[in-house]
């Protein structure tokens, strides 16, 4: 340098410190895994899938706040302000990012040991008409009809409803209760499989389908905390259906 150039660089030389620090400063905001966090997602899933995740996420990042809108409908996720949200995998559209949650679910035919002993074991998906049904209330209003599929041969079946609700659980609650039969998702009654406490019937008429997904779309930025999310979620491994 030449003696004015020397000049000027010792001038400037506190400016550049100045700009130095205040890059470190906003890059060290950037990799902070901190803000807000909002999820959408189905009631159902807000009691049995998000109490595996949601402690140990907010334990590992303490700098985050979280918000959950737990609700049965599907919403547009830009439109309600929400980072991400939770739905079967068959929902979702194209341009979305899926993260399994669960591997695939089987809806079941179910009730409990002393109401097949009063009512009989259906022997075919027809009989099911003439059982005493458990309903489940759709977001649209309907009643759900139970899917059952073998070798090609497909039933919708609109099984007469003695209680209908919209809440998995309450539907849960009311086969377990013995008021009917009903057709519940797997992932949901395992342990009362296993105990005995419920009987599934018709097990090679049920198939499988896509699980739940943690989504979020694919064209917009992915905040820190949605990033982090993911990212355990993918350590944690899914939920098996």
């Amino acid at each position: 340098l030449t003696a004015v150039g020397r000049e000027l660089a010792d001038r400037l030389r506190p400016a550049i410190a100045e700009v130095d620090l205040a890059l470190d400063v906003v890059n060290g905001y950037r990799e902070r895994i901190a803000g807000p966090l909002k999820l959408n997602v189905p009631v159902s899933a807000a009691r049995l899938v998000l109490p595996d995740i949601v402690p140990a996420f907010l334990a590992a990042y303490p700098d985050i706040q979280l918000e959950i809108v737990a609700e049965d409908t599907f919403v547009d996720l830009v439109a309600a302000g929400c980072d991400a949200g939770i739905r079967y995998d068959e929902r979702l559209e194209q341009d979305m990012i899926a993260v399994p949650l669960t591997g695939e679910i089987r809806q079941l035919v179910t009730a409990t040991p002393d109401y097949f002993a009063r009512h009989g074991i259906p022997q075919s998906p027809e009989d099911l008409l003439l059982h005493q049904g458990i309903g489940m209330r759709m977001a649209h209003g309907g009643i759900y009809r139970w899917e059952l599929a073998r070798r090609g041969v497909q039933y919708a079946l609109a099984v007469p409803p003695r209680f209908a609700t919209s809440d998995l659980f309450a539907s849960i609650r009311a086969v377990k209760a013995g008021l009917g039969i009903g057709f519940l998702p797997e992932l949901y009654i395992r342990d009362e499989l296993k105990s005995g406490e419920l009987l599934s019937v018709l097990n090679d008429w049920t198939q499988p389908f896509a699980g739940l997904r943690l989504y979020y779309p694919g064209h917009r930025h992915v905040p820190p905390g949605l990033r982090a999310l993911v990212a355990m979620i993918r350590e944690r491994g899914i939920i098996p259906g």
